[in-house]
């Protein structure tokens, strides 16, 4: 299946999770990560399951 992370298209197996999707682009902590627009808390990474052009957004937090 195809998932938009950050604006780039990446290939994912049926079954795949957010976490999974992290784990792909290696983004490491701290980071918020949002599924379609909603924010979803960590916790919840490896139940989140994909779907089919899903997008996520992984934020990095911006200190100043």
């Amino acid at each position: 299946m195809l998932i938009w992370i950050n604006q780039q298209s990446h290939e994912m197996p049926l079954g795949a999770t957010l976490q999974d999707a992290i784990h792909l682009v290696n983004k490491v902590a701290p980071f918020a990560a949002a599924l379609n627009q909603e924010f979803v808390a960590k916790t919840l990474y490896a139940q989140t399951l994909l779907k089919d052009q899903d997008k996520i957004e992984l934020i990095v937090p911006i200190t100043g």
